[in-house]
């Protein structure tokens, strides 16, 4: 599948979409629990060009996933794991396919999704998707934002915007209310790997996979990159 650019100060940029109206692109089956048993790194470039679908009482909100940044467990020093099994890391210990939501900086909630088998502790953040369904909803959640560009270009942000909080912690990922979708697959030579961002420890691991130029990632300067 070859990008396209957008025409517009705000589009000047790739995106998955290009110009094909967003009812166009594909939203597959719901991916197992098969999908996640990985190991953690395959599973994070594995979910570039899938669909996370969330859906509350408002409505149905979804993105394109376009930046993950995977957490490999108790060895991994930027990994909630790190400290141990606690309360709040229990999630990261669980079967595979689980979400794992936390709180950050007493304002936002991310978003993860468990990998590899139960007892060993890891998952992959998605930092960022390109908005998909329910736009109208993300800008309603949040309506300071002017630039569609700016509603999920970030942990924090798309959570807010696709409507996922703590309640979600720990649901299975085959099932509404949350779930992730087939999309359409990015090839290798669009995809870069570059250090993980925003953390201090392990901070040089090259575990974060972004797909190149699309304007929905949420930080471009980097040192480092390469390509998949």
């Amino acid at each position: 599948m070859s990008r396209q650019r957008l025409s517009g100060t705000d589009d000047s940029t790739a995106s998955l979409l290009g110009s094909r109206p967003r009812s166009q692109f594909h939203r597959g089956r719901i991916l197992p629990s098969s999908f996640y048993e990985r190991e953690t790194e395959i599973v994070a470039r594995g979910m570039l060009g899938t669909v996370l679908e969330c859906e509350t009482e408002e409505g149905v909100a979804s993105g394109i996933i376009v930046e993950t940044e995977a957490y490999l467990g108790e060895h991994d020093l930027a990994c909630h794991a790190a400290v141990g099994r606690t309360a709040r890391t229990e999630p990261l210990y669980g079967p595979p396919g689980i979400a794992y939501v936390y709180f950050i900086y007493g304002m936002y909630w991310c978003f993860n999704a468990v990998t590899r088998s139960k007892g060993l502790p890891s998952a992959v953040l998605v930092r960022a998707v390109e908005p998909l369904d329910g736009i109208a909803l993300m800008h309603k959640r949040r309506a300071r934002v002017t630039h569609t560009t700016d509603l999920t270009n970030g942990p924090g942000k798309l959570c807010t915007a696709l409507g996922i909080t703590g309640s979600l912690n720990g649901m299975a990922l085959r099932r509404k209310p949350i779930v992730i979708r087939e999309g359409e697959p990015v090839p290798d030579d669009e995809v870069e790997i570059t250090a993980r961002i925003g953390i201090t420890r392990s901070a040089d691991w090259p575990l974060r996979w972004i797909v190149k130029g699309n304007r929905f990632v949420s930080r471009w300067k980097v040192s480092g990159p390469r390509s998949s």
